[in-house]
Order: structure tokens, then C-alpha cells, then sequence
């Protein structure tokens, strides 16, 4: 008897010629972190982005908030506004810091950071504190938040934005990159995420001044001298080359793995949208989400609990909406600015497996799973 293989929320896609990169890398004892593939990697990044802006890649993309915030000179006794709903690691670098994170809710349309509550959050900090150092904004599952929103309110008070696309890569906002739309922007190429280095980011930043301070700051900030000298604190965050082989290889296949998940997301919404328990995340005119995770959001915890438990007990797994994180244990003391709207996305919001390696088997039997839920 055959046993189905388990389907997977995100897996690693390779696209063939990774190896050719790694190779190189070994052939040529180019180990150590830096090298021809680094560099090829950024030169590959800032071509993908527009050639406006310069990369510095990574060892992370928390790696590549921490260095954010400390270009933007952000320290102890500082606040930082931080999108509520998003994975820990937009809002954990604060902590590193020393900064106090001030989360802000979502609006319903892309289900990000919402301009409304940003600019109130502001107002109250000014008044009850003092201004605060950034924003961090996020494009949520790959889908653009709404950017010249946000920016109007973070130029009105003259605060600098930290753009969040550790999920977007291969996303647009009226035909302009995501990573490039504001002050700093950041990318993930986890295990999970469109591309993937096993491990690593990028830093998105306007010039070689900045990308110079981002590489020093990510090499233990040595200076320059015959002997090891600081005169800052440093950290090891940059991306090795042979990691950086893998991402070159990867970026020859990018473009294909958008659009496999975009189809994955045709097929759900195709199959799905008659059913009025059900609603998507839609894209706004103008905007174009690399559908790294296809979401739903259901009726009811109850719906989305038996859709999730249908699909886990045939070895499928999905998985609940971000956890805000005004409602994080960790972050429990900390101010927040809501309106209800991710709290009851994570009640009822579900990511169905979205891995640009599904075939239509793989898809066909989650369908026929998700189906099986009474009374969808």
C-alpha cells in the first residue's frame, strides 16, 4: 500500500543550477564569507529591483532589521512603531536595541499596518513621550501594504521607514519593488520563503554609503588597521559565499516561482470563492503580491479549526494567521494601537500549503480535504 507524502506549508524549491554556483565556490576555496558569489548575488538583487537602490546581503532578515534600526540610530529609551500583525522577527530587533516597540493594527484591504491608527499612535507618543525613531511596515504573506499611505504619515512627522519584505520578494506596487519603497528595506531568504538560501537576507539601501556602514556593521565592525581595532560594536551578520551560490542560483528561477504561487492562489479562489464562509486576500488596483502564502479567512474559529484539523489528519498541514503581537506573551506590557482587525484575522485566518513545487495532485487532494469540511 502506498503512503502519501506529506504536504508541506512552504518547501524549498531548487531550481537546478544552485549547485553549479556551490561548486564554483569550493573549487575555488571561496569559503570563507566573501567572494565572487556575494557579489554576484547583490549585483543579481539590485538588477531584480531596479537599479535604484544597493543590496548588502545577509545572514538573516532579522539580521537585516537589526542593522536597519541601527543605522537609523535607534537606542535605549527609544520607541519604534511596529506593525501588530507579522511574525516576531519585524519586532524583536527593537528588543535588541534596547527600544520599546508601539505595535499598530491592521486595515481590511491588504490586512497591513494601518495609515489611520499609525498617524494616531504618533500623535499620542509626540504628546505623552516624544516622537518616535521608525516604522516598521510590512507587505504581509507578499501582499504590498499600502505605501503611499504610510509614507505620507511617516514624511508628515519626518520618521523613517523600515520596509518589512521578508514575504515579498517578487512583489509590486504600481510597478515598483517592493524592498524599494521607502527608507531601508529588508528581505528573508529562509527555508520557507520564495527563494531561499537556507538561511539568509538582504538589506535594501539608497546608496554605497550606506551599503559601506551595512557591511562594516556586519563584519564585526573592524576598522582600518594592520591589527583588529574597534572602535564600535559589530556583529557577524554577513551572508557567506557559498550561501550566496545558492541565491544566485535560485534568482534564475524567480520569476517561476512567483507565478506558481500565484496559480496556486487561482486555484483556491477558483474553487473556493462560491463559498460565502470564505474570503481571500485581495489584491488593490495597482498592487501585484508574489502570493508567498495563499490565506483565507473564514466564518468562524470552529471552520477554520476543522478545515486545519481535516487537512493535518491527511498529513497537510496549514496554519493559523500570524499571532498578533500585542497578544504575544513576550510583548504583553507593551502599547498598541487597535481596532479588532487582526485579532479576528488570527480567529479565523488560515494559510493553505502554497510551495511553488505543489503538483495539481497535491493541490487536488487538499481541495478534496477542504471540501470535506461540513457545511463550508
Amino acid at each position: 500500500m502506498l503512503t502519501k507524502t506529506k504536504i508541506y506549508l512552504s518547501s524549498p524549491h531548487m531550481g537546478g543550477s544552485e549547485q553549479k554556483f556551490v561548486s564554483e565556490a569550493f573549487n575555488t576555496n571561496w569559503i570563507a564569507p566573501l567572494g565572487p558569489n556575494v557579489d554576484g548575488f547583490e549585483n543579481d538583487l539590485k538588477s531584480y529591483l531596479g537599479n535604484k537602490k544597493e543590496v548588502a546581503v545577509l545572514s538573516s532578515g532579522t539580521a537585516a532589521i537589526h542593522l536597519a534600526l541601527e543605522i537609523l540610530n535607534v537606542t535605549s529609551g527609544d520607541e519604534v512603531l511596529c506593525q501588530s500583525f507579522t511574525f516576531s522577527a519585524s519586532a524583536n530587533p527593537i528588543i535588541y536595541q534596547g527600544a520599546r516597540p508601539v505595535f499598530i493594527d491592521s486595515e481590511k484591504d491588504t490586512w497591513n499596518m494601518c495609515p489611520e491608527l499609525l498617524e494616531i499612535a504618533i500623535q499620542d507618543r509626540i504628546q505623552k513621550y516624544k516622537k518616535p525613531k521608525a516604522i516598521i511596515a510590512v507587505h504581509l504573506y507578499g501582499m504590498p501594504y499600502k505605501v503611499k499611505e504610510i509614507n505620507a504619515v511617516a514624511e508628515k512627522y519626518n520618521i523613517p521607514v523600515v520596509e518589512d519584505s521578508a514575504e515579498a520578494l517578487g512583489s509590486t506596487y504600481f510597478n515598483k519593488a517592493c524592498g524599494t519603497l521607502s527608507d531601508i528595506g529588508i528581505l528573508s531568504f529562509n527555508g520557507n520563503k520564495i527563494i531561499t538560501t537556507s538561511g539568509g537576507g538582504a538589506m535594501i539601501v539608497n546608496n554605497l554609503e550606506q551599503k559601506e556602514k551595512a557591511i562594516f556593521l556586519s563584519t564585526q565592525a573592524r576598522d582600518n588597521a594592520p591589527h583588529y581595532e574597534h572602535s564600535t560594536v559589530g556583529f557577524n551578520y554577513r551572508m557567506s559565499n557559498v550561501l550566496a551560490g545558492i541565491g544566485r542560483g535560485q534568482m534564475e528561477v524567480l520569476d517561476d516561482r512567483v507565478q506558481a504561487r500565484r496559480n496556486n492562489y487561482e486555484f483556491y479562489k477558483m474553487n473556493l470563492e462560491k463559498f460565502d464562509s470564505i474570503e481571500f486576500q485581495e489584491e488593490v488596483e495597482g498592487f501585484y503580491a508574489n502570493r508567498w502564502i495563499t490565506c483565507i479567512k473564514t466564518d468562524s474559529f470552529s471552520k477554520r479549526e476543522q478545515i486545519r484539523l481535516t487537512l493535518l489528519e491527511d498529513d497537510i498541514e496549514s496554519r493559523p494567521l500570524w499571532k498578533p503581537m500585542h497578544l504575544q506573551p513576550v510583548f504583553k506590557d507593551c502599547l498598541h494601537f487597535t481596532n479588532g482587525v487582526s485579532e479576528d484575522l488570527f480567529d479565523k485566518g488560515l494559510c493553505l500549503p502554497s510551495g511553488s513545487n505543489l503538483s495539481q495532485e497535491d493541490l487536488d487532494r487538499i481541495m478534496e480535504n477542504i471540501l470535506k469540511t461540513p457545511k463550508l
